[in-house]
């Protein structure tokens, strides 16, 4: 039906605040998500003052990220049986309890690699529960559906307004006072998103008992996902643009340092140039009225990525490193919130928190291998050509996306009229 009112402008793109619980989502993570920022900066830059190491950048960003590809896709099935808001109120204080013995151990003179890649796995085994709880979440807190997508596209630009903010205050911090001030302010962040979450007032949805084994509800997912394929040819392009592109990130010290000779706060102007960048796709995103040619989005935006990428790692100047990594941002984000919201528009309410987990697990858990990759392709042929091949790479991997959409569009079809023997609730992509 449509609707008559039609709102347009800011108050269309910021539609989702109509919904008390999702203001309180947005602020409390908000706040909590420049803390992040502030404090994976601070880990990169650490690890590289203490080692001079590419690859140990490479092995820690391993460690923080290897959970989540082994558990994300079992702890999506907790996410449909559990209370996915007591989920998030446990992963919260416990990662708040990372950052603070990260800052006691920066701020006491102690730290050493050995300490930050066991606390990097804490993390990583935290983070791989919380993700799936938190993308799953949304339709809790979300009372009408066509409101989705904005309320997915509204996260990804408080997820990068915080990305834009947070390494501009850590470069600043880093270089005033250290990194352990870094991590302490991330500890304290961590309470304005637990109070938010005890503060929303949540219909009780109805908990699936766990009536089957674990192992095989994780079967039942993956067979779903894997049977539908426009749902596994997203998924393919998001793990293969976070295998090989993504490691672009923990490789950015090098960049900042050794190739644009500058320091942590040029780190932090590289980062934040990538936040800007992503912001803008979030808000591009947030006034789309519908879905529409999402599927679309999905190729191209990988394609641009990969280009800029390709681009930046020959570029030698601080402004045009900055004004590549604003287009590679953009692309980046508009490629994951399409992929996000296309799946959330045609999968099964019941298989939600599953494919989502399998969404991060493709997203997230790829990074680690990426990381490692990254780290060890740069300590041999150095980190510009690194980049330069995983740029050439999700170039490659859009073109094949690109070639199969219309067989995507059809599948969709022949789900949405039944004439397929796929998951009832599929929509149009």
């Amino acid at each position: 039906m449509e609707n008559t009112s039609s709102p347009s402008g800011i108050k269309f793109v910021l539609r989702s605040f109509h919904y008390r619980n999702y203001r309180l989502f947005f602020s409390g993570q908000g706040i909590s998500l420049i803390g992040t920022w502030i404090q994976n900066i601070a880990v990169s830059w650490l690890v590289y003052r203490l080692t001079n190491s590419e690859f140990l950048l490479g092995v820690v960003g391993f460690a923080g990220q290897i959970p989540a590809f082994v558990l994300t896709p079992f702890a999506g099935v907790l996410a449909d049986r559990w209370n996915r808001r007591q989920i998030l109120v446990a992963t919260q204080t416990l990662a708040m309890l990372q950052a603070l013995a990260l800052a006691f151990l920066v701020l006491s003179g102690n730290v050493t690699i050995w300490h930050l890649i066991p606390l990097s796995v804490f993390l990583g085994l935290v983070n791989a529960f919380d993700t799936p709880a938190r993308q799953s979440f949304v339709v809790d807190i979300i009372e009408k559906k066509e409101d989705l997508g904005n309320a997915i596209a509204l996260n990804s630009s408080m997820f990068n307004g915080a990305r834009l903010v947070g390494p501009s205050i850590a470069g600043m911090l880093i270089a005033g006072v250290g990194e352990g001030i870094c991590f302490l302010l991330n500890g304290i962040s961590y309470i304005a998103v637990i109070l938010a979450l005890l503060a929303m007032r949540i219909k009780p949805r109805q908990a699936k008992p766990g009536k089957t084994l674990v192992l095989n509800e994780f079967r039942e997912g993956l067979a779903y996902t894997w049977g539908f394929s426009p749902i596994k040819y997203i998924l393919s392009l998001l793990a293969l643009v976070s295998l090989v592109g993504m490691p672009y990130s923990v490789l950015m010290p090098v960049f900042a340092r050794e190739i644009l000779k500058g320091g942590p706060h040029t780190l932090g102007f590289l980062m934040g140039a990538s936040g800007t960048g992503a912001l803008a796709g979030a808000y591009f995103l947030a006034s789309r009225r519908n879905t529409r040619g999402l599927e679309t989005f999905i190729p191209a935006a990988a394609g641009i990525f990969g280009a800029g990428l390709a681009a930046f790692s020959r570029s030698g100047s601080l402004g045009l490193s900055m004004s590549l990594l604003v287009l590679t941002g953009f692309c980046m984000m508009v490629n994951m919130a399409s992929c996000n919201t296309v799946l959330q528009t045609i999968v099964d309410d019941d298989k939600r928190g599953r494919v989502m987990s399998l969404y991060t697990t493709a997203f997230m858990g790829m990074m680690p291998f990426g990381s490692l990759l990254g780290g060890g392709l740069a300590a041999r042929i150095g980190a510009a050509d690194t980049v330069l091949l995983g740029g050439i790479s999700c170039i490659a991997g859009a073109l094949v996306f690109a070639a199969k959409l219309p067989a995507l569009r059809k599948a969709v079809a022949a789900r949405q009229t039944g004439t397929d023997c796929g998951p009832p609730d599929a929509r149009s992509i």
